[in-house]
């Protein structure tokens, strides 16, 4: 469950708000991820089958220039594309990548998608290299939009002015689109088939991109495929008390100096035993700190229990409204 590993999977930081009595941590939270690799699929063989065969090559530079594709680019940037996915398997340790030593298979070299690979080659590749399913970069093109920018510039300049004007762009973007199939040889059947589309942008240095430019937005493609099969997070906000008054006002502080330094097991030893402090507003302050602190450790129901106490026996408003929002947030959840 989500709840259980959350303390594993998430960034506290926590603010104060000058001599209020109040602060808040920030909480990411997990988010199940896009697509799932099936439970049997551990060693995941990958193939370039963007680029075209020798007989397409010159069909490919010609639409190079018509396209303001970066120049000759492709065929080393894709690589990029795959290696941005096998950074980004390492966030799951259930799953390796297995790069084979002939990395690259003809395809058509354009944005068209070519035929699905037969199945007797995919079930030759994976017993080759020991894998459980072979992922493809089936297509990879980029485009920039220097042409564009370039003649954008000099149509405004003609209107203003009328006259062109022989201004360089100072930044350009960069697009990059792959599609993935990802085949089982085990059951026949594509396992996820994905086509994704980035941009990045880039300062120009002298009218021209910088070399690296192509690369980065490649690798970012190849990350994002991947990533889709990792958990994403959300960013929540959570209020607690710094203090409290009376004589347990140095006990309480000295809780919230702990939290504060992302020591909440030595704030928790604290607080508990302020929850049933014979002052209500002190009980019920130190209940909703525990609250807060449950949900730091990832125990939303033990965190709702908390809240709900604390409203309850001691009528803490911030805990009523706590409340709610942990309800709310186990609904989206479902759980």
């Amino acid at each position: 469950m989500i709840r259980n590993s959350l303390i594993f999977l998430f960034f506290v930081g926590l603010l104060t708000a000058g001599c209020s009595r109040y602060a808040y941590v920030r909480l990411n939270y997990p988010t199940p991820p896009e697509a799932v690799l099936p439970a049997d699929v551990h060693s995941i063989a990958i193939l370039n089958r963007s680029l075209p065969g020798e007989d397409g090559e010159g069909d490919k530079i010609a639409e190079s220039i018509l396209t303001g594709e970066v120049a000759g680019s492709d065929r080393l940037a894709s690589d990029e594309c795959i290696k941005g996915v096998y950074d980004a398997i390492m966030g799951l340790p259930e799953a390796e990548l297995v790069i084979p030593a002939s990395l690259r298979m003809p395809g058509t070299g354009t944005r068209e998608l070519p035929e699905m690979l037969d199945w007797e080659k995919v079930e030759e590749i994976c017993k080759k290299e020991g894998a459980d399913a072979l992922l493809v970069l089936e297509t990879f093109d980029s485009n920039s939009d220097l042409l564009v920018s370039a003649a954008r510039d000099q149509v405004a300049s003609l209107i203003t002015t009328g006259a062109p004007r022989p201004a360089i762009p100072g930044e350009v973007k960069v697009q990059v689109t792959s599609y993935w199939r990802m085949y089982d040889p085990r059951s026949q059947r594509i396992i996820d088939q994905y086509q994704h589309n980035s941009y990045m942008s880039f300062d120009t240095r002298g009218g021209m991109l910088p070399p690296t430019a192509l690369p980065e937005a490649a690798y970012a493609s190849g990350r994002a495929y991947m990533e889709r099969y990792l958990p994403g997070y959300y960013k929540v906000k959570r209020q607690l008390y710094q203090r409290t008054s009376g004589n347990a006002r140095r006990a309480f502080r000295a809780g919230y100096r702990r939290s504060a330094v992302a020591n909440w097991e030595g704030a928790v030893e604290i607080w508990e035993g302020l929850t049933d402090h014979p002052k209500r507003k002190t009980a019920g302050r130190a209940c909703l700190n525990m609250a807060v602190a449950s949900e730091v450790f990832g125990d939303t129901d033990v965190a709702l229990d908390w809240a709900q106490h604390s409203y309850e026996y001691f009528n803490n408003k911030l805990g009523r409204d706590y409340a709610k929002i942990l309800l709310r947030r186990r609904s989206i959840e479902g759980y």
